[in-house]
């Protein structure tokens, strides 16, 4: 069966839009307080995994329960109130479907997060599967996500799509052996070597999709 699989963050809900700002006035003062952290190196990651990398790399004043504490409220408030779906998502998952191209969410995002996004914008129960970070060993740009979708949707690599807007989640996807759609509809932090295209807006990636099962 054929697939395409989303990214949730930046891609499926604009929520990247938000992260930066919030990591950099209410994360980082107080996890790293006094270290200059851009919030492009930890894009994609899945919030746990962002505090090995920051615990690996600066020096951390506060210990992981808190980390996880601070994220999940800043997680809340964004994908509760402040976040929007991609134009049009309704009707791209629906015509993707309609053709019988299963259609996947794989997120480095936890499941907790996942129903909040997935109960606000009326998706829960469409998507064929689920994948969090937290469902699998190591988050991206390890496979692991990516690979578990498949086994879920029961395709191969090589008639798979993926939709990300990091390089970290693009490593993930061609680690995996899918090829890759980078999605440029937030912000342009993707790097174009590592994609098979950059596409902007919603309208682009609906034809660039549809194009990669003609």
């Amino acid at each position: 069966m054929p697939a395409v699989l989303f990214d949730m963050d930046g891609v499926v809900i604009d929520s990247e839009r938000y992260w930066p700002e919030l990591e950099s006035e209410r994360l980082f003062p107080e996890v790293v307080p006094g270290q200059d952290v851009d919030p492009e190196e930890v894009m994609g990651m899945n919030y746990r995994e962002i505090y090995d990398y920051l615990a690996e790399n600066y020096e951390v004043a506060v210990d992981r329960d808190r980390h996880v504490e601070l994220f999940d409220k800043l997680a809340r408030e964004i994908y509760g109130e402040r976040s929007s779906l991609m134009d049009g998502f309704d009707d791209l998952l629906s015509d993707l479907q309609a053709r019988g191209i299963a259609v996947g969410l794989v997120t480095s995002s936890p499941p907790a997060w996942i129903d909040v996004v997935l109960e606000r914008f009326g998706l829960t129960g469409r998507f064929d599967a689920v994948v969090s970070a937290e469902n699998v060993q190591s988050g991206k740009p390890e496979p692991d996500v990516y690979r578990r979708a498949l086994q879920e949707l029961d395709a191969e690599p090589d008639v798979a799509v993926a939709v990300e807007d990091s390089t970290t989640g693009a490593n993930a996807a061609n680690a995996a052996g899918i090829r890759c759609l980078g999605y440029a509809g937030v912000h342009d932090g993707i790097d174009p070597e590592v994609v098979d295209a950059v596409v902007s807006g919603p309208e682009r990636l609906r034809t660039a999709l549809f194009e990669q099962f003609e």
